[in-house]
């Protein structure tokens, strides 16, 4: 009776609650603040945002953003935006150059990977987390933004110092896709000034400025009402707003400022077509831009309203492409139609498609049909239902990870709320507004928008963008100007008719298998797991975590892989498991099992390695039961779809078709080559002729020898889930997989890297770049103290990467070192230097690269630089021991080399006795001067530019 009393009051409350939110949400109310965060202005206009959050712990990350970039910049300027945010660490008040970096590593903070900055059209943002386990690191970070706002020195011979450096970065981006934009982005943009304004800027000035043009532009531009400051972590909000005063408050505004104008978007005119190709491009591909529209911002929750009409039309409308794309005779590779922005204050709708064998004519007949469907006759009441579960699901799960959410996400989220105005109510806000307003929002209402919003015969931009046509094509498949335009008003006279939904089942399985049991556990107190054997001997490793309100992860292994396969037979088994990944589960295509599961979060995957195979996934903690339903399929049902078969190797030929024509592949694939020889079984590069040498049957065939039983698997399990839920569900499921017996270790098929050395060069390429790779290789007695050491030794030569190579030199821009360590499936390493540079500068810096190598070997590294990777190293730890994906990374690692799980907890202690001198004698062992592979990368000696015909 109690109970049933207490119901009847909850059930009162929850429906009080309900009409309260109701009467609360009025559509012409003003979009609120998240109560979070703290949003405020200095009197000098700076704005500022705060908001106290514990993860990750002892962490706060800090950000600059500064509303500047290229866009500003004066004919004397092009490319100064981004190099003011280059010497932001070469000098300042309380810096001197590369002091900034050295002392920020020496707490921990990894240059790159964690202090950062990107300019782009119309902002600057430098990015700086902060450890707060000594008070000191953050006053200092503090120091570093205000000196980043306005203490730049700008010496001149630092800034010579850093040309060189930004004059690689320019270098990298260079080739086919840099010059295919040079011609798109003006027709794009409709003439605006963005197109003139490309971050990276121009060459000649970014070689012969002179200082007083760069301190212009940080004169100009770097002020306090063109900023924010962004502190989100383990803070105190009231001492993070003392700081902010302390530290900004007495920046002053130019006297006479110049206006901070945002460039327009002119309209489009006509209808244009453009064909653009060049020799390097690897994939053909169709865009259409039609008209651009001012943005509209979200101000009120009408607004808010109209982006989740926006977002829902969305993703019905990309479920229908993809649909598309999975025919057994596609119309393209990929294809997708959607609103969406261009640039600051503009957006429109654009179609696009990754171009298959069918050329132009189908992917546009598909993309302006499928789009006039749409706008024609709507959507189906069953694709909206499908489409409103999915967002409110979303909702649901960001809602519940509230408190667990870390603090570099709502730094973008506040970043873009200060640049763009994009609304920031808080979550909690927002899944009341989607619990309330979804459900309201009726199918006609959606498609009267859709008819609106989805463009007819309007003016357009049609884009052609590929490969030159190779000597001896039968048919060219690059098309002219007219025959573009011919090809978009085909398919606007095409007849059109409303779609038909398909019927499939409406679950996955009609009910758990009965039988399975779970015979044995046992308790790990060290680290939290529980072992469990089931009755067929599958056993489980169970992980659960706080970490994370609603993820659960999942993994499993077993060895054996490709390995048991014979060479004539490595393509089927390289791709078995992508094809029945291609063709769905029991009588349920991709697609079908997307509707099935729609509402729900779930996602696993199959996957036959090379010497093991196994299964990856997720879910929430609500969708346990259809993750291990999936597992159990995959085992007992997967599909045969001789169609959906033939659409996965007819994309994965046409994307194989130019995928030699970009220098890059090349140079990988004559790395691997170069050093592992030319058998089969060397992952390369994928050929057209490779999928000639797979079959559907022989494929399903092997993933099914693999894949029939689970016999000596072991399946991992960390996140959010109580034991006493989970463990019925692994009896039902996983002790009743079947278990016969198959081989269950892998074959040492002896694939052996070159002894000796072994230099290559390649010559590819129209631009002046090249890409150096130096790799040694070796057999060792693995142990995991020699992978961290050697781990060290790797990281250290980074450092010297950094100071010698990048800031001493100026000769590159990024690379540096990754080692490996394995002992599968046979005792081996490999120290691996990837250096992008200039060809005129490649043997200086394989000089510089070696010299470096030398000295570590004699001399070691110094304690200081040591530290620096040890500390790095462990803020790095404690921070993953709170996330679900390293325990599953280092779980899974604990049952494929067969070590303790507990040696997590030890990492700092292991990582504390590292010494120089161990590092030093890793050094000469690995680094082994008489066997390592050598392969550069220079251009061709022709100068081949892209080719526009607007």
């Amino acid at each position: 009776m109690k109970l049933s009393k207490l119901r009847l009051v909850s059930g009162a409350v929850l429906l009080a609650c309900a009409c309260m939110a109701q009467a609360e949400i009025r559509l012409s109310d003003p979009l609120p603040l998240a109560p979070e965060v703290t949003v405020g202005k200095l009197p000098n206009g700076l704005t500022y945002y705060i908001k106290k959050n514990a993860r990750p712990a002892q962490k706060v990350e800090l950000r600059l953003v500064v509303k500047a970039g290229s866009i500003l910049e004066d004919d004397d300027q092009q490319g100064l935006a981004h190099f003011t945010e280059h010497m932001a660490f070469n000098g300042s008040t309380h810096f001197k150059r590369n002091e900034l970096i050295s002392y920020l590593q020496s707490i921990g903070v990894k240059f790159g990977a964690d202090l950062n900055a990107y300019t782009s059209f119309d902002e600057t943002v430098y990015v700086l987390p902060i450890p707060t386990n000594k008070k000191e690191n953050l006053e200092k970070g503090f120091l570093v933004l205000e000196d980043w706002a306005h203490g730049l020195k700008f010496n001149p011979a630092d800034i010579n110092s850093e040309r060189g450096i930004v004059l690689e970065e320019a270098r990298l981006g260079k080739g086919a896709s840099d010059r295919m934009n040079k011609v798109l982005y003006p027709k794009l943009l409709n003439g605006s000034r963005y197109a003139e304004r490309m971050p990276i800027g121009k060459e000649s000035v970014l070689k012969t400025f002179k200082p007083e043009a760069i301190k212009r532009f940080y004169k100009d531009w770097y002020r306090p009402d063109l900023m924010a400051v962004m502190v989100v972590g383990d803070v105190e909000p009231k001492q993070a707003e003392a700081m902010i005063r302390q530290h900004f408050g007495k920046l002053k505004n130019p006297a006479q400022a110049r206006p901070r104008m945002y460039a327009e978007v002119p309209q489009r005119s006509q209808t244009e077509a453009l064909v653009i190709t060049d020799k390097e491009a690897a994939d053909d591909t169709v865009f259409i831009r039609y008209p651009i529209r001012p943005a509209q911002e979200a101000v009120t929750i009408a607004d808010y309203r109209r982006q989740m009409i926006e977002n829902l039309y969305g993703q019905m409308l990309s479920a229908r492409m993809q649909e598309l794309s999975q025919q057994a005779n596609p119309p393209f590779i990929q294809g997708g139609s959607s609103m969406g922005k261009l640039v600051r204050g503009y957006e429109s709708f654009s179609a696009y498609a990754l171009l298959g064998k069918g050329g132009v004519q189908p992917a546009v007949d598909a993309l302006v049909q499928e789009d006039e469907r749409a706008r024609r006759f709507g959507f189906s009441q069953d694709e909206l239902d499908r489409a409103r579960k999915n967002m409110l699901r979303n909702y649901q799960r960001a809602y519940s990870e509230r408190d667990k959410s870390d603090s570099a996400g709502f730094v973008a989220e506040y970043s873009r709320n200060f640049l763009e105005r994009e609304a920031i109510p808080g979550i909690a806000n927002e899944l009341l507004y989607a619990q309330e307003l979804l459900p309201q929002l009726s199918l006609q209402e959606i498609n009267d928008i859709v008819a609106k919003v989805i463009p007819g015969q309007q003016k357009k931009l049609v884009v052609f963008m590929g490969a030159e046509p190779k000597a001896g094509d039968a048919t060219p498949s690059v098309p002219t100007q007219q025959q573009l335009l011919d090809a978009v008003a085909k398919a606007e006279q095409q007849k059109i008719a409303p779609r038909t939904e398909r019927v499939f089942a409406s679950k996955l399985m009609d009910g758990p298998p009965a039988g399975g049991s779970i015979v044995a556990e046992k308790f790990n107190s060290a680290i939290g797991v529980t072992e469990l054997t089931l009755g067929n001997g599958v056993r489980v490793l169970l992980k659960p975590t706080d970490f994370k309100n609603d993820q659960v992860l999942m993994g499993s292994t077993r060895f054996g892989g490709q390995s048991l396969f014979g060479d004539a037979d490595i393509y089927n088994a390289r791709y078995a498991s992508a094809i029945v990944g291609s063709m769905g589960l029991k009588d349920l295509a991709p697609l079908d099992l997307q509707k099935v599961m729609a509402g729900k979060t779930v996602n696993v995957g199959a996957s036959l390695g090379e010497l093991s195979e196994g299964f990856g996934g997720s879910s929430s903690s609500a969708d346990v039961e259809s993750m291990l339903q999936l597992v159990t399929l995959y085992f007992k049902d997967v599909r045969k779809d001789a169609g959906l078969y033939q659409s996965f190797i007819g994309k994965q030929q046409d994307l194989a078709k130019n995928s030699m024509a970009q220098p890059e592949a090349v140079f990988y694939d004559a790395i691997e080559h170069a050093t592992f020889g030319d058998s089969p079984r060397v992952d390369g590069v994928p050929r057209v002729a490779d999928f000639d040498k797979v079959g559907l049957d022989r494929s399903l065939e092997i993933f099914r020898q693999r894949f029939s039983s689970a016999r000596d698997m072991t399946f991992v399990f960390a996140g959010s889930f109580e034991l006493d839920k989970i463990k019925p569900l692994i009896a039902s499921y996983l002790s009743t997989l079947p278990v016969a017996e198959v081989p269950h270790a892998y074959r040492d098929v002896g694939l052996r890297p070159a002894a000796g050395v072994v230099k290559k060069d390649i010559y590819m390429g129209s631009e002046p770049k090249s890409t150096i790779s130096i790799t040694f290789h070796g057999d060792v007695a693995y142990s995991d103290e020699q992978k961290l050491t050697l781990q060290a030794l790797g990281e250290v030569l980074n450092l010297k990467v950094i100071e010698v190579l990048r800031e001493k030199m100026g000769m590159i821009y990024g690379g540096g070192f990754e080692t490996t360590m394995g002992q599968h499936p046979y005792g081996h390493y490999s120290v691996a230097l990837n250096l992008p540079t200039g060809p005129e500068n490649v043997d200086k810096v394989i000089a510089a690269a070696f010299a470096e190598m030398h000295r570590m070997k004699t001399e070691g590294p110094s304690a200081a630089d040591l530290e620096k990777v040890k500390l790095n190293w462990i803020t790095r730890q404690q921070k993953s021991l709170r996330e679900n994906p390293y325990w599953m990374s280092q779980l899974m690692g604990s049952v494929t080399q067969g070590r303790d799980p507990a040696q997590i907890l030890r990492f700092e202690q292991r990582v504390r006795a590292i010494t120089p001198q161990a590092v030093k004698q890793a050094a000469q062992r690995y680094l082994n001067m008489n066997n390592y592979v050598q392969v550069v990368l220079y251009p061709e000696r022709k100068n081949v530019a892209a080719t526009g015909t607007p």
